[in-house]
């Protein structure tokens, strides 16, 4: 069954004691609240009378855009994906799994509690140190784990290529970006019409629907990491897949230059991650991922000018054609 919000607590209580994970004789629940707003799913924490936990749900469509189909199954990627990285270092950086129900496209999760999500880096204007090193430790030792038989999780890349390789950069695609920021449609004019920045696009594109031999996260950036004081935790792995670690580096990159404006984080990030990386490929994952999240569908809690975006687009051109000085 799709659980809710709005569902009664009877009826939570017999979906999860129909999957052997609520003994209703000892556990009964108390609450259910949204703990925030999911993007692909339904998310939501439970309290009984003996623990919290969280509830991940998929639907065959992004639960933020439900105009958007997408692939029920995703669920079964996270799964895998936590199941997949067993390093001792990581463990303390992702919740643990409680229990998962395939039938009921159900995941139930360790209640990681008072956590921050941190978007707030956008307003904040700078990541610490401390937050960079752990960021980029937790997304080697994800790169290092070795999972058999993962899951291709090709139906959700398919989505995701469409929104981060082609619609951005489709001169028509039902998308306003005045609507978001007077003078933003202008900007992005110029790079939908460039014939050359569009085809180093579609090249990483290809390559991002490749199979690789690298675990990637798959959706690295601050919606993804939650903060509990100085502690980490990497969350919402459904776009996983075996791909290049230049993706999930690069996707890491792109979010610190958007926060900080400052490009010279491209070589801090390169030269601190443990293992080499063609540092052109992450240039041009970074510079994509700038330019999507900026004329793209999935826009930021990002409050810059529109000069300031002008500057970032006119990096990200930079760094997809290797024009950095």
């Amino acid at each position: 069954m799709y659980l809710e919000a709005t569902n009664s607590i009877s009826d939570f209580e017999t979906c999860l004691n129909s999957i052997g994970f609520l003994d209703l004789k000892e556990e009964y629940i108390k609450t259910i609240e949204k703990p925030g707003e999911g993007n692909m799913n339904v998310v939501l924490r439970i309290r009984t009378n003996r623990r919290s936990f969280i509830v991940k749900q998929s639907r065959p469509f992004v639960q933020k855009y439900q105009d958007i189909p997408a692939p029920i199954e995703r669920i079964a990627v996270e799964y895998q994906f936590y199941k997949a990285v067993t390093d001792k270092s990581i463990k303390p950086h992702i919740p643990e799994i409680l229990s998962y129900s395939a039938d009921n496209y159900l995941l139930l999760l360790e209640d990681l509690g008072d956590c921050q999500d941190m978007s707030y880096l956008y307003d904040d204007n700078h990541f610490t140190t401390s937050q960079l090193d752990q960021l980029i430790n937790i997304a080697s030792q994800i790169h290092k784990s070795k999972p058999i038989d993962y899951p291709k999780n090709r139906a959700l890349r398919l989505l995701n290529h469409q929104h981060i390789f082609v619609l951005p950069f489709a001169k028509v695609n039902g998308f306003s970006l005045d609507a978001i920021q007077e003078g933003l449609e202008d900007l992005a004019l110029n790079y939908k019409s460039d014939a050359l920045l569009k085809k180093e696009i579609e090249r990483v594109g290809e390559q991002y629907l490749a199979e690789g031999n690298t675990l990637l996260h798959g959706d690295y950036y601050p919606g993804s990491w939650m903060a509990k004081g100085d502690h980490i935790y990497v969350i919402d792995p459904e776009f996983s897949f075996m791909g290049f670690a230049e993706f999930d580096v690069g996707v890491l990159v792109a979010h610190n230059i958007m926060i900080s404006m400052d490009i010279s984080c491209l070589q801090t990030i390169a030269t601190a991650y443990p293992e080499p990386l063609n540092n052109q490929l992450l240039a041009k994952v970074a510079g994509i991922e700038i330019m999507r999240r900026i004329i793209g569908l999935a826009q930021l809690p990002l409050n810059r000018s529109i000069q300031e975006k002008k500057r970032l687009l006119k990096m990200a051109y930079a760094l997809i054609l290797n024009e950095r000085n």
